[in-house]
């Protein structure tokens, strides 16, 4: 539908190039160089109203009404125009643009996401100045078009903001603060005129737990304000660090650790495919406890080939499990010598999928075997693989060890470079500080026999001292 009343001709070729545009389907609207909406089947009008007409476009969807200026560009794909928005004396640039391609319905969402939001933060801070908000990708900058970013600024007073929409993943909720700390850096290094607070972090509703959490181990400058996204009426709601609650962790006690690994070291060492292997022949499998303390995780240079329990013994490779018996014995022994062809520091295929699988478990036995290689202070003594296992996501810290001077080392390996990195080093820091603050020498993981006992409690008491007196930061702290 189209309409034309009383038009001059300055505006008979805009007429044109809407109606061609139109009968091409759909278009998109940006405004000020920001996406504003996608119209589907969208209709126009122009109507002449005083001096200027008013251009009128709308779909099932939504409409907007603007009063025309002047035509700036026109192509087939492309108009560009100045207009003047209702209650705005500053005149603005409106495009509308024939997209290469239907925009993603969850592209779509973001973008929607991103206009209610500023309603949204005008009514939460209303002395406050929204600044232009965006959910444009800069890759350069690792920032994704996931999270909508931001600032208010109130009284010279300025807070990065960053918000996930509600329907986003939990993994997209879980990074978010990594991604608002960055977008707070950025945020301070490209502003002068006035002061950058910190962060305010939206989420949706009922999400902010473990992210308050993670928000204790940050640095005082890393400022950060979390507010949950209300459903029932679009408001925020602050939280509070001390409604994060508790997440479960557990560690797996020195006496049970060593006593299942041992049986299951003791059966293991019959087979003489695994005995040739296993130390003192070899060095190549390692056994750990896994997360729940019932089983024992074999692994021939990191990657996992086996689960022993008191019931059984299962093997194989590429997540198939067979359970070990008096007839198949020569079923392991071709594994270990796939194993031991592809998975070797000498292997010629460097890209079988056998050497290249689990490279951060591959690093993770050479610490293990020798953990002053990574830092001359370790004790190699007291390194522990995967003794933390945290019950919401069943994330596994890997390495916990301890320097000769007795102060905790979280160890957390990557093979290729992860954003991620820091701030999952800091949340395993939380919960490992949590069971130390707790007392190690219950779980007796530290001890060396008898003679320390008592000593891990004494410097856990130090510790909370500390911690009391206001000392946040996740540095390293003593343990026996």
């Amino acid at each position: 539908m189209n309409v034309a009343t009383a038009l001059t001709p300055d505006w008979a070729s805009l007429r044109l190039a809407l109606e061609a545009m139109a009968s091409a389907g759909n278009a998109e609207i940006h405004e000020g160089g920001e996406w504003l909406a996608e119209l589907n089947s969208f209709r126009w009008e122009i109507r002449q109203e005083g001096k200027n007409p008013l251009l009128h476009l709308w779909s099932d969807e939504c409409n907007y009404t603007r009063r025309l200026l002047a035509v700036k560009e026109q192509t087939a794909d492309r108009i560009v125009l100045e207009v003047q928005r209702f209650g705005r004396a500053k005149p603005g640039r409106l495009e509308v643009v024939r997209p290469a391609s239907p925009r993603v319905p969850v592209r779509i969402a973001r973008e929607q996401f991103r206009l209610s939001l500023r309603r949204i933060l005008a009514e939460a801070f209303p002395d406050a100045e929204i600044q232009p908000l965006t959910v444009v990708a800069d890759l350069k900058h690792s920032f994704s078009s996931v999270y909508v970013r931001g600032a208010v600024v109130e009284k010279k007073r300025g807070w990065a903001v960053l918000a996930v929409r509600p329907g986003e993943s939990a993994a997209v909720v879980k990074d978010a603060l990594t991604f608002g700390v960055l977008w707070l850096h950025w945020v301070r290094s490209h502003t002068s005129h006035y002061a950058v607070e910190g962060l305010r972090l939206i989420l949706p509703e009922g999400t902010s737990g473990p992210l308050l959490e993670r928000t204790l181990g940050l640095a005082p400058a890393a400022r950060t304000e979390i507010f949950e996204l209300r459903e029932a009426d679009r408001r925020l709601q602050k939280m509070e660090p001390g409604e994060a609650g508790n997440i479960d962790s557990w560690l797996i006690t020195r006496g049970e650790m060593e006593s299942l690994l041992n049986e299951a070291r003791a059966a293991i060492s019959r087979n003489h495919a695994l005995a040739l292997h296993m130390p003192p022949a070899g060095n190549e499998i390692t056994a750990r406890v896994a997360p729940g303390g019932l089983e024992v995780a074999l692994s021939f240079r990191g990657l996992e080939f086996g689960r022993w329990s008191r019931e059984d013994f299962l093997f194989g490779l590429d997540g198939e499990r067979v359970k070990l018996t008096d007839s198949n014995h020569a079923a392991l022994d071709r594994v270990m010598l796939q194993l031991d062809l592809y998975r070797s520091p000498l292997a010629e295929d460097t890209k079988h999928r056998l050497y290249r699988a689990a490279p951060e478990r591959w690093i993770e036995t050479l610490i293990l075997a020798d953990a002053t290689r990574l830092d001359a202070q370790l004790d190699p003594k007291h390194v522990y693989s995967q003794v933390l296992a945290l019950a919401n996501d069943r994330g596994v810290l890997d390495l916990l060890g301890v320097t000769r001077r007795g102060r905790l080392v979280v160890m957390e390996l990557k093979a290729s470079e992860n954003v991620q990195t820091p701030l999952q080093a800091v949340d395993y820091w939380l919960r490992i500080r949590r069971h130390q603050l707790g007392g190690f020498s219950a779980q007796r993981v530290f001890q060396r026999g008898d003679a320390a006992t008592g000593t891990a409690d004494a410097l856990a008491r130090r510790t909370r001292s500390a911690l009391s007196s206001g000392h946040r930061h996740p540095a390293e702290a003593p343990v026996a």
